[in-house]
């Protein structure tokens, strides 16, 4: 991770999220130039972050240093999903969809309630349908095993999928 090796973007980065980097008059940070996009419309724009940030991802797909070693900052869950959506498009191999199983306490309300429960997506869980591939990254969202380093925030590669087990 850049974090791990390089002190002043990890630096930068605990400022941002410690609410102490610099503002401006309007209340806003300085974003440094090197983490900027140029906005062209969002799906160029986007095309072109992918690119920069995940460079010859055709070939390189299967290096899991080269996929835990990139992250996209973003301000809003709803952008991690369309961000995600995107760029699992553009990986090889079949996708394997996992859908979460929602379950009212009163069996006579599960019917009223299944599609507000589906459409529910709570920051720390998955989605409700979960789509991934072989060698694609995910984080974990709860805390395992961390003495073992099975934490929140970990990046890992999937590798096998069961029916209702991720292997990564």
């Amino acid at each position: 991770m850049r974090a791990k090796t390089d002190s002043s973007f990890c630096e930068y980065l605990m400022q941002i999220g410690n609410g102490k980097e610099k503002t401006n008059m309007n209340d806003k940070i300085k974003i440094l130039r090197s983490f900027i996009v140029l906005y062209i419309t969002e799906n160029e724009s986007l095309d072109l972050l992918f690119k920069i940030i995940y460079p010859d991802l055709h070939t390189s797909y299967h290096d899991s240093a080269f996929l835990t070693s990139r992250v996209i900052l973003t301000i809003k869950n709803d952008f991690v999903d369309e961000f995600n959506d995107r760029l699992i498009a553009q990986f090889p191999k079949d996708a394997r969809i996992f859908v979460a199983t929602d379950e009212t306490v009163e069996p006579g309300d599960q019917s009223q309630f299944e599609d507000f429960l589906h459409s529910l997506n709570p920051a720390g869980l998955p989605p409700y349908k979960l789509t991934l591939k072989e060698n694609y990254p995910v984080m974990l969202l709860r805390n395992l095993n961390p003495c073992k380093g099975s934490c929140n925030g970990t990046r890992l590669i999937c590798c096998n999928f069961k029916s209702r087990v991720i292997s990564a």
